[in-house]
């Protein structure tokens, strides 16, 4: 045991959205040794835990607990006194009805140090993203927030009902949406009209979310009839009525799509966060792992003789990264390729380049093998040396065709493309509990890992799933495997695959 005490942070992990998480939280988290994490923390913000880290689950939920708080308290105390730094994530803020009070009381009465990080609280947030401020002009200068499920040791409640019922603009329900009838009528007894607006939301700030609109008298009705269930916030008040002129989250044009995303985990961000923007879950499940060659001597030995080639032909960002990382290992730089021209199969390809400041001397007008050897043949390449540095299961079609126009092609493997084996049941699970409505493929080596990864019940399990592509070699993939592919980029690019997932979209989810 450690002879010195560790620190224990009490973090707000916010309502839902991971990025509504604070700097300062991400700041303790990424340096932590425990994470003790609750039911309602995004996976998101729990993946950005070291990997070294002790992960301890928490969770709370209306059918049970995981643990129950005292020995939350006792983990707490303990893992500190074992001289770690202990991150305890907690949903929302840990003082706004988190339990962080008496966590905090634990701690310093056995003279554990602490820090309290303040989080979100859905209690503003997730009215916000159903188009509900909780104050308005004219409407309400003030708000209250209350926990519907008060404990239940309580001889009588610490609720000041009539005060509620009669003083404040706008209340706030958080949790207890099974005794929200019970709550509601605690307001009516006590004067508050029964035609006062009122919303309950589900899963505020998340893809999920769905909100119900009624009244004081009869919002508890219609939010059992939607299926509603906890987490679920209520907003009773005048300024309840303001929801269908400001809904701004759940009316994006792919609200409520659940999209896998197959590529690798380093390059899944850029595609997970534009399908966000537009309303849609992303579900990050990488069928491919970009590893080190078996033997880096043949591209180590391509990169000492640069100057031999007249093209270099980049096919991938992976090629690019992977070229750049053995230039630097040998010491040298981008002089290297002083005097060699340098090819781009498309517009992600250039801007790696761009970023070891270098600009591609040809990118294809369309984004493809096809594309890029129709464009490369207007340039004189006969007797041409051309390097082509690209994965190893890349097929042999462009060098075939770049031979046939008279080239001379050295291809050398940069990288190698692996299936993740944690991403099988991953994908099994999403896709065997219903839980996707769209894939995306991005390369000929997502669609192949993918179905390597499902088996035999690749075509079972995506039947009922739009497929789409990002250009017409991937759809090929995809079909000579016996999936139907709905949707193909006619832009062979992330943002060209968006807009084509866009356009095909079919509407947004409703209660």
């Amino acid at each position: 045991m450690s002879t010195s005490v560790g620190t224990v942070y009490l973090v707000g992990a916010g309502p839902g959205d991971p990025g509504l998480f604070t700097v300062r939280g991400l700041d303790v988290l990424k340096r932590a040794q425990v994470v003790v994490y609750d039911r309602l923390v995004s996976g998101r913000i729990v993946a950005q835990a070291p990997t070294d880290a002790e992960m301890v689950y928490a969770g709370k939920g209306p059918k049970g607990h995981a643990m129950e708080q005292d020995e939350i308290n006792r983990v707490l105390v303990s893992k500190a006194h074992d001289g770690l730094v202990v991150v305890r994530l907690k949903g929302g803020d840990p003082f706004v009805f988190g339990r962080g009070g008496e966590e905090a009381e634990a701690l310093a009465e056995a003279g554990v140090p602490f820090e309290v990080v303040p989080g979100i609280t859905a209690a503003i947030a997730v009215p916000a993203y159903a188009g509900i401020p909780v104050t308005h002009r004219t409407m309400s200068s003030s708000f209250a927030v209350i926990t519907g499920r008060e404990d239940p040791s309580k001889e009588w409640s610490r609720i000041r009902w009539d005060k509620l019922a009669g003083g404040v603009g706008t209340l706030v329900i958080l949790m207890g949406v099974e005794s929200l009838g019970k709550t509601l009528a605690k307001l009516r007894d006590h004067g508050l009209p029964g035609d006062t607006p009122a919303a309950t939301i589900e899963w505020g700030t998340a893809p999920r979310q769905r909100t119900v609109q009624g009244t004081l008298d009869d919002i508890d009705r219609r939010a059992r009839e939607a299926g509603l269930e906890a987490p679920a916030v209520t907003v009773v008040g005048q300024v309840a009525s303001l929801r269908d002129r400001l809904r701004w989250f759940d009316n994006r044009p792919l609200f409520g799509k659940r999209v896998l995303v197959t590529r690798s985990r380093a390059q899944a961000s850029d595609l997970s966060r534009r399908l966000e923007t537009l309303g849609a879950e992303a579900l990050e499940v990488p069928t491919i792992e970009i590893c080190s060659p078996a033997d880096w001597a043949p591209l180590d030995d391509a990169v000492g003789r640069l100057s031999e080639f007249d093209w270099i032909v980049f096919t991938s960002v992976n090629a690019v990264d992977s070229v750049f990382e053995r230039i630097l290992g040998a010491g040298l730089d981008a002089r290297a390729l002083a005097g060699t021209r340098l090819c781009a199969i498309g517009p992600a390809t250039a801007s790696a380049l761009q970023r070891h400041g270098l600009r591609a001397d040809f990118v294809p007008d369309a984004y493809t093998t096809a594309g890029l050897a129709d464009g490369l043949g207007e340039v004189k390449l006969a007797r041409s040396r051309l390097l082509l540095p690209r994965a190893d299961i890349a097929p042999d079609d462009l060098v075939r065709d770049l031979e046939g126009r008279g080239a001379l092609v050295e291809q050398v493997v940069a990288y190698r493309t692996v299936a993740p084996a944690a991403s099988r049941a991953l994908a099994r699970d999403a896709l065997g509990q219903h839980q996707v409505d769209l894939v995306t493929f991005t390369s000929s080596s997502t669609v192949e890992n993918l179905a390597r990864l499902l088996g035999e019940e690749t075509q079972e399990l995506l039947a009922p799933v739009t497929v789409a592509c990002i250009g017409p070699v991937t759809a090929q993939t995809a079909q000579r495997l016996g999936l139907r592919v709905d949707i193909t980029a006619t832009v062979h690019t992330i943002p060209g695959l968006v807009d084509a997932i866009l356009a095909a979209s079919g509407g947004r989810q409703e209660v």
